[in-house]
């Protein structure tokens, strides 16, 4: 059953069959999108997992929210760095609320972004690792400007990591998709990337490879 709840942010909470300390993912929208869009993959992936679809505290207009400012230029996206991580602070801050909440295994839970969400994916990846069990970013780019020292610490070297984006996005075109595929492959051990001929958007194909990628990789954390 779907139940919009509320700690520091508002969520939907999609509780599996069998609550009990079910592995968590926390979904995270892209900018001017809400709750209600990545919930809705959660019947087609994973039936043991918990998912919890965050809301972005900044409200754009009715039905819309945003995790940090942007700009559109005629030259791509401007971010806001100084709001991009005070935005990080408090998603770490609603995790650490949801793993106490919610108890998952091995007191982590699985991150999943779409657009900039995927940007907020990342930066808690590289802020938090310690709080991951893997992350999944959909259409995303790293935030270039805040990226870790290398070398990683271990605890981000071993994270698993799936990115996919589509060939034919004009939001983030998958330029942004590689070099992040080109990063990801330096610095960690177990990445997947995949590009799909479709825009801004996760196509069935990578639906399928998030469901096939989630259940290879928690039972393996499951075994740990």
């Amino acid at each position: 059953m779907l139940q919009r709840k509320h700690l520091s942010l508002t969520y939907l909470d999609m509780a599996p069959p069998e609550p009990e300390n079910a592995p968590v993912m926390i979904m995270l929208h892209g900018y001017g999108s809400n709750e209600k869009d990545l919930i809705q993959l959660g019947p087609m992936l994973h039936e043991g997992i918990r998912y919890i679809s965050a809301r972005a505290p900044h409200t754009l207009d009715f039905g819309m929210f945003g995790w940090f400012p942007i700009e559109f230029t005629a030259n791509g996206i401007i971010v806001d760095y100084l709001a991009a991580e005070e935005a990080c602070r408090q998603l770490i801050s609603f995790i650490g609320e949801i793993i106490a909440e919610y108890r998952p295994p091995g007191g982590r839970v699985w991150l999943m972004g779409f657009s900039q969400g995927s940007v907020m994916s990342y930066l808690t990846a590289f802020e938090q690792p310690e709080l991951l069990h893997g992350m999944i970013a959909c259409s995303g780019q790293l935030p270039e400007k805040t990226l870790p020292a290398e070398p990683v610490r271990e605890s981000l070297a071993t994270l698993p990591f799936l990115v996919m984006h589509g060939i034919l996005d004009e939001v983030l075109p998958v330029s942004k998709g590689r070099a992040a595929h080109e990063w990801l492959k330096q610095n960690v051990r177990d990445l997947t990337y995949r590009e799909y001929p479709v825009a801004h958007q996760i196509s069935q194909s990578g639906i399928e490879l998030i469901r096939s990628w989630l259940e290879e990789r928690v039972q393996k954390s499951a075994a740990l």
